[in-house]
């Protein structure tokens, strides 16, 4: 057990990639092995999480069951694992997700083994980034998680995969070009890229030169690359032209982490870099990063209700939901410190935490119908629910945990991020309601045309004929169902532990 709790984090971390090098030696032709075994070993890293969530003590001050290993030691890198009350949370969603995606792979049948592996690297590229306490392992990771993904959409995606993929790779890695500059930037100045340590070092710098320039100016260029990287990644508007495309080509588990989890890797940036190295400059431009996020909930919306393509609705409908993350980082950054800055990061934290659970299960849905159907134009569905009502049961029930509604969790996390932001950013707050509003139409817009209304005949006779969800199909949603009712009418579980990370963090 002591082993276990020295290298808990390492353990979580690495053994999916293990797994990966193992299945390298399983027979490509036995389907059925390569599914099984690639859910089964995706649990041992859930197993530990939840072991992990257990005996962390969100009373303790710093980071938990840290590890720290050379790897680089010429730039005074290693690879410094740990965990707080922020990260613990992305660790477990990671790991929740991870095999309830595989679960919804087992309709792959098109080179199952190379596909298995890269849902395994993955996991440990999306794991790398909320587990690293070293800025360029945390960049590593950050490059390492977009490979598969880009390999995901272009070999088992949609038509325009190949556009898709490419536009989400270019889009990321430009993004990150900036980033990795200001990390450098801070290791040569510092010598060492350890985070604790560039905590104090960098905000105890205030006066002199850099590189010729004052160190306001050069804090000001490496706060906006931090904050360029990030933003495309959440994605914020006008930096989100990448997602839908990325999400409508998708296979449905693609898709599923997409949404889930590698949007969360921006949010995540946002609240474990930007605000604690530069407090001063996201004070200075959170009037900007507001409007951003504003937009995004604005236009997200619009862009939602005006889809046709069911899955294109659900893509648009998480920029929406991202600009409430992004609200409530930007509110906590004007107003640090204060009681309504804490509520509206508990919130932003909750809302990434929430829009995993609620977008997988609405992606992962949009693609059980579109398996049996092979259409998403929701002009071409209708009337649906007298056919398949466990698959309608379970669509309303997730998409009112999208829309919000009071006694699921959707509502929790952004309730209190307009309650943090309200007194802050009283404007912009209320022009995002607008975007609150679009919200229920969009999704009533989806449920109305896919399930009510006129049933559209040809899905009910001979070989078109709808069919009911598979129970493989339901263990995938029931997990999430039971977290978002869970979240809805109880939250203190997990915000206890975020709110102990944000009142020591922020």
């Amino acid at each position: 057990m002591d082993f276990l709790n020295a290298h808990l984090l390492s353990l979580i971390l690495f053994f999916p990639t293990l797994a990966a090098l193992v299945m390298l030696f399983l027979p490509s032709k036995r389907v059925g092995l390569l599914r099984w075994y690639a859910f089964l070993v995706s649990l041992v890293p859930l197993a530990l999480s939840i072991l992990l969530w257990f005996q962390f003590d969100p009373s303790r001050e710093g980071f938990q069951f840290e590890e720290r290993y050379i790897w680089y030691a010429a730039l005074h890198s290693s690879l410094h694992l740990g965990v707080d009350g922020l990260s613990l949370t992305m660790v477990l969603l990671t790991t929740l997700l991870t095999p309830l995606a595989i679960l919804a792979s087992f309709s792959i049948t098109d080179r199952v083994k190379a596909y298995m592996i890269l849902f395994l690297l993955l996991e440990t590229g999306m794991l790398g980034v909320f587990l690293a306490l070293d800025l360029l392992i945390f960049f590593v990771f950050w490059e390492v998680g977009l490979v598969p993904m880009y390999f995901l959409i272009n070999q088992w995606g949609s038509a325009n995969r190949d556009y898709a993929s490419l536009k989400f790779m270019i889009y990321t890695m430009g993004g990150s070009l900036g980033l990795l500059l200001s990390i450098q930037l801070l290791g040569v100045l510092f010598q060492t890229y350890d985070l604790p340590e560039l905590y104090k070092a960098w905000n105890a710098l205030t006066e002199g030169t850099l590189l010729g320039m004052s160190v306001s100016t050069v804090k000001t260029i490496a706060f906006w690359a931090f904050v360029i990287a990030f933003a495309i990644k959440v994605p914020v508007w006008p930096f989100h032209t990448w997602l839908p495309d990325a999400h409508t080509e998708a296979p449905t588990a693609g898709s599923m982490i997409l949404a889930g989890v590698l949007l969360k890797l921006g949010a995540y940036g946002f609240l474990r870099l930007v605000l604690p190295l530069y407090p001063l400059e996201a004070r200075m431009y959170a009037g900007a990063l507001a409007l951003l996020a504003t937009a995004a909930i604005v236009f997200g919306a619009f862009g939602s209700y005006a889809q046709n393509d069911f899955k294109r609705l659900v893509a648009y409908s998480s920029v929406n939901h991202m600009g409430f993350v992004v609200l409530g980082i930007a509110a906590a950054a004007l107003a640090a410190g204060t009681a309504d800055a804490r509520i509206a990061l508990n919130g932003a934290i909750l809302q990434m935490f929430n829009h995993g659970l609620s977008a997988a299960g609405m992606f992962f849905l949009v693609g059980v119908i579109y398996e049996r159907t092979h259409t998403r134009n929701l002009n071409e569905l209708g009337g649906l629910f007298p056919l398949v009502p466990v698959y309608g049961g379970i669509l309303i029930f997730t998409s009112m945990a999208s829309l919000g509604l009071p006694g699921l969790n959707g509502f929790v996390s952004e309730f209190l991020v307009v309650r943090g932001a309200y007194p802050v950013l009283t404007s912009y707050t209320a022009i995002s309601m607008l975007g609150l509003l679009f919200t229920g139409a969009y999704i009533l817009k989806a449920i109305r045309q896919v399930l009510h209304g006129p049933l559209n005949e040809h899905w009910a006779h001979g070989e078109h004929r709808l069919t009911e969800m598979t129970p493989r199909e339901i263990v995938v949603m029931a997990p999430l169902m039971a977290l978002i009712l869970l979240i809805g009418v109880w939250p203190s579980w997990i915000l206890k532990v975020i709110n102990e990370a944000v009142m020591r963090l922020f």
